[in-house]
């Protein structure tokens, strides 16, 4: 197609940010320019890592492109290198301006220099937005300096005592240039958890809404095994379908008792900031142990493992979390916890490999979180207890002391 004549035209290109609620790449393009172009590439280097997450990132964009259409504009869909598709269709479009939210993994940041350096040869201007983050890495910095927090709770007092940004107004109107072919998705694939929750922002926003009711017993709640009392927005944030700094602000505005950075489930959105501001200075943080002079010799026993990552170890409280796993596509986070720990503590096996089983089935599987918490459990990461355990027996007769949750995923 021939550029359009007059007026100004940009595109967004869609990453981990599937929502058009406090969306401020898609915010600010729509309010500078004439035309904006709604982008998302599908990328044959990220497919197929996880059935159950193309299958979730699926029904996200298919959601993304139903509510790009209510305001008058569509998703525009390529398939591979998402640096050559966003050029060649911005030379097509007669874009000036491309906007991306910025993201903290080696792959991510690859691809943002790529997009830069094509930008450049080609005239283009690029501009990077925040919006994966309720904090973004880099803004809350060590007094004493250093690049980023290597400790959480100093962390934290950081992270709440900074003004976060305001969140920004829903475009009313999409206005894409006319004549653009779109592109169609290719059909849903399978997915391998058979009760994995479905992907989209309609979704996760009403499943926000639902679970703030709950807030204030989170605190009672959220280590029950069987009782489930968890959010399960993590996947939702994952993909972008929330914003995590609007489920923050929805989070200190629902609490009865007044804001609380301190609240536990803040708490655990801190720890999502502070995983991505680690990975952001340490991009390795999937690969090579964080913290200098830490462990790093383990037993590789292929059979150990597949019994684990199968639930057959005979731990019971092991075998329901990674059944839950298989199932759902998702674990509690006390059970994370757990199995993590009976891997690396007590079988001796690599962090890596659990880190690797735990990408392929986890709808929330990302870089920073993932990899941070598996290090943080296996000595070698931002634990200041390094040395710590949790022994099953213990956590079960603690967290699970009636056995339904076993009973649940062992029958």
């Amino acid at each position: 197609m021939s550029a359009p004549p007059g007026g100004r035209t940009a595109i967004v290109l869609f990453t981990r940010d599937l929502r058009v609620h406090d969306q401020p790449a898609l915010a600010t393009a729509c309010a500078n320019f004439d035309r904006v172009v709604p982008l998302f590439v599908l990328d044959p280097a990220l497919a197929g890592r996880s059935p159950n997450r193309d299958r979730f990132l699926h029904q996200s964009l298919v959601d993304l492109r139903d509510a790009l259409r209510e305001r008058g504009g569509d998703l525009v869909l390529r398939h591979g290198d998402p640096v050559a598709e966003t050029i060649r269709l911005g030379r097509a479009v007669g874009a000036t301006g491309i906007a991306l939210s910025a993201d903290v993994s080696h792959y991510a940041r690859r691809r943002e220099r790529r997009l830069a350096a094509e930008c450049d040869r080609h005239g283009l201007s690029l501009r990077t937005f925040p919006g994966l983050t309720v904090v973004e890495p880099g803004a809350v910095r060590p007094g004493s300096g250093g690049d980023h927090y290597r400790v959480f709770s100093p962390y934290h007092r950081g992270w709440s005592a900074r003004r976060w940004r305001d969140e920004v107004a829903t475009p009313a109107r999409v206005p894409l240039p006319t004549g653009v072919e779109v592109g169609r998705l290719p059909a849903e694939p399978a997915g391998e958890s058979p009760e994995a929750l479905p992907g989209g922002e309609r979704v996760g926003r009403d499943r926000l809404r639902g679970w703030l009711r709950d807030l204030d017993r989170y605190d009672d709640l959220h280590d029950d095994l069987a009782g489930d009392g968890t959010s399960r927005l993590s996947p939702y944030l994952r993909f972008g379908c929330l914003s995590p700094l609007a489920v923050a602000r929805a989070a200190l505005a629902a609490m009865t008792g007044g804001p609380d950075p301190a609240h536990p489930f803040v708490r655990q959105l801190c720890w999502r900031d502070f995983y991505y501001q680690v990975a952001y200075a340490f991009p390795d943080l999937a690969t090579r142990a964080y913290r200098p002079g830490s462990r790093d010799e383990w037993r590789y026993d292929e059979k150990t493992l597949a019994a684990w990552a199968q639930g057959r170890t005979g731990e019971p409280i092991v075998d329901a979390g990674m059944r839950q796993l298989r199932a759902q596509g998702w674990m509690h986070n006390r059970a994370r916890l757990i199995t993590a720990s009976y891997l690396t503590k007590e079988l001796g096996l690599d962090w890596r490999d659990g880190l690797a089983i735990f990408a392929r089935w986890l709808l929330d599987g990302d870089l920073p979180n993932n990899s941070g918490n598996w290090q943080w459990v296996a000595g070698t990461g931002n634990d200041t207890k390094p040395y710590r355990r949790f022994n099953p027996k213990r956590q079960a007769d603690r967290y699970d002391p009636e056995g339904a949750y076993r009973r649940r995923w062992l029958r």
